[in-house]
C-alpha cells in the first residue's frame, strides 16, 4: 500500500509538502526576527521623539530664562538711568540757582556802589560827570546778563557732559556682558 502512494506524484507530492513545511519554517523565523527588529526600530524612535522633546523643552525653558534676565536686567538699567538723571537735574537746578544768586548779588552791589559813588560828599577825589557816570553804570548792567547767560550755559554743557560719562558707566549687558565707559 505504501508502494502505491510512492509513485512518481506521492513523491513530488511528499516533496511539495516537505519544502513548503521548510519555506513555512524560514517565513516564520524571518517574521519572528523583523518582528524584533521592528520592536527595536520602535523602542529607539520613541527614545529620539523623547530626546527631541526634553530638548524642545530646554530650549524652551533657556529662552524664558533669558528673557526674563534680559527684562530684570533693562529694568535696573531704567533704574540706574533715572537715579542718573535725577540727580544730574538736581545738580544742574542747585548750579544755576547760586550762579543767578550770585549775579543777583553782584547786580545789588553794583547799584549800591554806584549809589554810594553819587552821594558820598567828600570832594577829593575828581569824579565823572553826571552823564558819562550813568553810561559806565548802564554798560557795567548790561555786561551783566550776557555774563550770566554765558555762565548758565557753561553749567549746561559742564552737567551734560556729567550726565553722558554717567549715563556711559551703566552697564547695559548685565553682569555677564562687558561695559565701555566712556571717560
Amino acid at each position: 500500500m505504501i508502494l502505491r502512494l510512492l509513485n512518481w506524484q506521492g513523491i513530488a507530492g511528499i516533496a511539495v509538502a516537505f519544502v513548503l513545511l521548510i519555506m513555512l519554517t524560514a517565513q516564520k523565523l524571518e517574521s519572528v526576527r523583523w518582528k524584533k527588529e521592528s520592536e527595536q526600530f520602535e523602542k529607539l524612535y520613541h527614545q529620539e521623539q523623547a530626546a527631541f522633546a526634553t530638548t524642545v523643552a530646554n530650549a524652551r525653558a533657556a529662552a524664558d530664562a533669558a528673557r526674563a534676565a534680559d527684562l530684570a536686567n533693562a529694568q535696573r538699567v531704567a533704574v540706574e538711568q533715572r537715579a542718573i538723571n535725577r540727580r544730574s537735574e538736581d545738580e544742574f537746578e542747585a548750579r544755576l540757582a547760586d550762579a543767578r544768586a550770585l549775579a543777583e548779588r553782584m547786580r545789588v552791589e553794583a547799584r549800591r556802589s554806584a549809589a554810594d559813588r553819587g552821594t558820598s560828599g567828600t570832594a577829593s577825589v575828581p569824579r565823572l560827570p553826571g552823564p558819562a557816570s550813568r553810561a559806565d553804570q548802564a554798560a557795567g548792567e548790561n555786561r551783566l546778563p550776557d555774563a550770566l547767560l554765558a555762565t548758565e550755559q557753561a553749567i549746561q554743557l559742564d552737567e551734560l557732559i556729567k550726565w553722558v560719562r554717567a549715563q556711559a558707566k551703566v552697564d547695559n549687558n548685565g553682569a555677564s556682558g562687558a561695559s565701555s565707559p566712556v571717560n
